[in-house]
């Protein structure tokens, strides 16, 4: 069974720094794509960054120059860099990844971690 497991939320004031890490654990063959979404109370879960397996990054308009995202696909791992954070980061940050289960089989399947919360203080 595949699990996302991410770290590293909490809590910072306006201005400062957090780093988010998630890892895929479990039987798969590879990673497609490892992403950050967040979701504030009471709006739609959004994109924050993507990190394909040729390490090709895009990042939401509202994050540029502030977040940084960076995968190692050694450990299965991606992180997220967030400085500068403003209260409207404020949000429960989900890792994303698309996995392709086995070698045989080019199916791929979407998964989610349990979120991470991460509340900016103004």
């Amino acid at each position: 069974q595949v699990q996302l497991v991410e770290s590293g939320g909490g809590l910072v004031q306006f201005g400062g720094s957090l780093r988010l890490s998630c890892a895929a654990s479990g039987s798969f063959f590879s990673i497609n794509l490892m992403a950050w979404y967040r979701q504030a109370p009471g709006k739609q879960r959004e994109l924050v960054a993507t990190i394909i397996s040729d390490g090709k990054i895009n990042y939401a308009d509202s994050v540029k120059g502030r977040f940084t995202i960076s995968r190692d696909n050694a450990k299965n791992t991606v992180d997220l860099q967030m400085n500068s954070l403003k209260p409207d980061d404020t949000a429960v940050y989900y890792c994303y990844a698309i996995l392709r289960l086995s070698a045989q089989r080019t199916n791929q399947y979407q998964y989610w971690g349990q979120g991470t919360q991460v509340t900016v203080s103004s």
